[in-house]
């Protein structure tokens, strides 16, 4: 039932979880936009910077602030296209995994200030990991749409997040059906959740956790049923 991960296609990171994208727009002032509850937003990352369980990453060149996102992610398993909001777009999941959306925070808020993007804060590492579970052997904890599952991340050996996947607002054949909306869907492409509540150090904010990650430090996201994805901060090559 478990299998190591195809290569990837394509990564569409969605933006699912209520509490982190109201808490993390609170701190900068902002109320929540109503659009954000007509329809399930995505950006799309770089399949090409993909890394697995216990790959060394890096911050990207010029960045000074690098957070993990803790997140639930499938992959998709066979080609479907405009595929439905209902119990038949799971027949298209080859399974499930942990994803760490890395970022660049100061990046991130320089591109955002533009309206465009992210773009060069994301795409330089997205872990996927350890293994691909299949839906039969969590169908127990599938209900509503939803994969209800403890989601945890440590930074050495520190418990810094936890919640639970159940708390998605979106589904995921809502999220499913709208990747697929006017396009294919191929094996290997892969949609995340978007970060859980509490899942990132932005949303925790730097001055409460430490501060920002730096070389040396190991990160461990803990998703029930599917394992642990391990990776470590390196130096940045000069």
């Amino acid at each position: 039932m478990r299998s190591p991960l195809p290569p990837v296609a394509s990564i569409r990171d969605f933006y699912a979880f209520e509490q982190h994208v109201k808490t993390c727009r609170k701190q900068r002032g902002l109320e929540m936009v109503p659009q954000w509850y007509q329809i399930p937003v995505f950006y799309l990352s770089n399949p090409v910077c993909v890394i697995g369980h216990d790959d060394p990453v890096t911050a990207p060149h010029g960045s000074e602030a690098l957070d993990y996102e803790l997140e639930l992610a499938c992959v998709i398993g066979k080609i479907g296209r405009d595929i439905p909001a209902d119990g038949r777009a799971l027949e298209y999941v080859a399974g499930f995994t942990i994803m760490n959306d890395w970022s660049a925070r100061d990046l991130q808020r320089a591109e955002m200030a533009v309206g465009l993007g992210p773009s060069k804060s994301k795409d330089f590492a997205t872990s996927l990991g350890p293994e691909l579970v299949s839906l039969d052997e969590l169908s127990d904890r599938y209900r509503d749409g939803r994969l209800h599952l403890e989601m945890t991340a440590r930074v050495n050996g520190r418990e810094l997040s936890r919640d639970n996947s159940g708390s998605m607002y979106w589904t995921w054949p809502q999220l499913i059906a709208h990747a697929s909306r006017d396009t294919q869907l191929v094996p290997g492409d892969v949609l995340g959740s978007g970060t859980v509540g509490t899942g990132c150090i932005l949303e925790l904010t730097p001055e409460a956790v430490g501060g920002w990650l730096k070389p040396g430090d190991v990160v461990e996201l803990t998703i029930e049923g599917l394992g642990t994805l391990r990776n470590r901060v390196g130096a940045r090559a000069i």
